[in-house]
């Protein structure tokens, strides 16, 4: 997986007159003394919120395309156009002139329901058919003649023949809408194989995140996804993978990874994209209102860790401070010598 990292700093007021440079100089650790010279390029110290990302790539698509599979007999006369979104009371496709409808439920119909039948898969097909306006039944797991009368209703609406009873493969469950992703069958085969191929009805981004950062990541983190076009989306993490993939062999250049799943929280922003390549940004870290000056400013004291040169009109005054996040371009300094305003110097 290719990434790169970057590091954005948010909040307060943008840095007044950096100078390019990026070198770390080396200061002896004894406070100069006031001199009259000019002490080149300045900064001004901000207070802001500084937040460290990482950008990553991912795809954007309706996830894996899963086979629909026929288990009524007879012949296959209607399918519908890849696209197609297929929900509760919806029709599949078409079996000998009759449709196969599609209800809610985690649980596939995997017998006969009829009265006297009890059991979770009755009470799956009683809310459903509550759900689409039929009534006169007691949601329950019981299959009375009132579910009864209220199927043969529900089957007259359909074009169905009216039993009373709903035979295995009449009804699909699903647990959420589905979309259809190609036709598999062709109207005129036969009804007991394989029929569609179908997807999620949302499109998700899917990350292979390298084992080594997913503490970048967790369950109902906030993220920002960047479009083909430039555009942005906000997204959350809704699943971080278990499953590890790649190599194990540390000679080889492909790195172990997880899968990270993004959901977006107003599809409507995506257009009519239906598989793309994307960047997710995953915010690591985040300092809220400290201290910040441009990274260049950081001098490497001989006695260890790093100082700034606090410029006074003429005067200059070295520093110490203790470094916190760097991100684009600026660090967090703490130093109770140090300011919201002060001025910097900036080596070139």
């Amino acid at each position: 997986m290719r990434r790169r990292t970057v590091a954005i700093a948010v909040g307060a007021v943008a840095a007044a007159g950096l100078a390019a440079g990026g070198a770390v100089y080396l200061a002896s650790g004894e406070e100069p003394a006031a001199s009259a010279e000019d002490p080149g390029a300045t900064a001004a110290v901000e207070q802001q919120d500084l937040a460290k990302s990482e950008e990553v790539v991912g795809t954007l698509s309706y996830g894996a395309v899963r086979t629909l599979n026929g288990t009524a007999p007879g012949v296959v006369t209607w399918l519908p156009e890849a696209g197609t979104v297929i929900g509760a009371g919806d029709a599949v496709y078409d079996v000998d002139n009759v449709p196969v409808v599609a209800m809610l439920g985690d649980l596939p119909l995997w017998r006969d329901l009829a009265p006297g039948v009890e059991g979770p898969d009755v009470a799956q097909l009683e809310s459903n058919l509550a759900d689409l306006g039929y009534g006169g039944f007691t949601e329950d797991d019981a299959y009375t003649d009132a579910t009864a009368e209220a199927v043969e209703e529900w089957q007259d609406d359909n074009g169905m023949e009216e039993t009373g009873a709903v035979a295995v493969g009449a009804v699909l469950f699903s647990p959420d809408e589905v979309r259809v992703a190609e036709q598999v069958a062709a109207v005129g085969d036969p009804a007991s194989g394989p029929i569609l191929g179908y997807t999620a009805n949302e499109r998700r981004v899917s990350v292979q995140l390298e084992i080594a950062d997913q503490d970048l990541v967790a369950v109902d983190q906030a993220v920002t996804v960047t479009l083909p076009d430039g555009g942005e989306a906000a997204g959350v993490v809704a699943e971080v993978g278990q499953a590890v993939s790649g190599s194990t062999d540390p000679e080889e250049d492909e790195p172990e990874t997880v899968e990270v799943t993004v959901r977006i929280e107003d599809q409507s922003l995506l257009g009519e994209l239906v598989s793309a390549p994307v960047t997710v940004e995953l915010v690591a870290e985040t300092r809220e209102d400290v201290l910040t000056v441009p990274v260049e400013a950081l001098l490497a004291l001989r006695e260890g860790g790093y100082g700034v040169e606090v410029v006074d009109g003429a005067a200059t005054t070295l520093v110490p401070v203790e470094t916190g996040v760097f991100a684009d371009g600026r660090v967090e300094v703490e130093s109770p010598e140090l300011a919201a305003g002060m001025t910097v110097a900036v080596p070139s």
